[in-house]
């Protein structure tokens, strides 16, 4: 069984990116990334950037995203920094939940009662 991207020719993944292998060194975008669509797709656009606007309508973590297009997550890392630096997508971390140790200690005395 073969893993997305790990099969597509390095060429098409070459002209996917520009040549670029590596993003911007301040990306933004980790696995857990939450991507946002800022606008729809227009036309002449780089398929993959459209396919990634369309996948975004909802925040859509990096990973989500790498997944559906059948990229490697780096491919897709490049993909979005275009579309940042374009204004076209918004990024955002996932909030940290406030885990008050009172309430953990509730949960775990209540799943021992079970």
């Amino acid at each position: 069984m073969s893993r997305p991207g790990r099969d597509d020719s390095p060429d098409r993944l070459y002209t996917l990116t520009g040549g670029r292998a590596r993003s911007a060194p301040d990306n933004p975008f980790d696995l857990v990334t939450l991507v946002v669509a800022e606008c729809d797709p227009v036309t002449g656009m780089q398929s993959e950037h459209a396919a990634i606007l369309r996948l975004t309508e909802h925040p859509t973590a990096v990973v989500e995203l790498a997944a559906e297009l059948k990229l490697p997550v780096s491919i897709t890392k490049i993909l979005l920094s275009d579309l940042l630096a374009a204004g076209r997508v918004s990024a955002r971390h996932p909030r940290k939940a406030d885990l008050n140790p009172d309430v953990l200690e509730q949960v775990l005395v209540g799943l021992r009662n079970l």
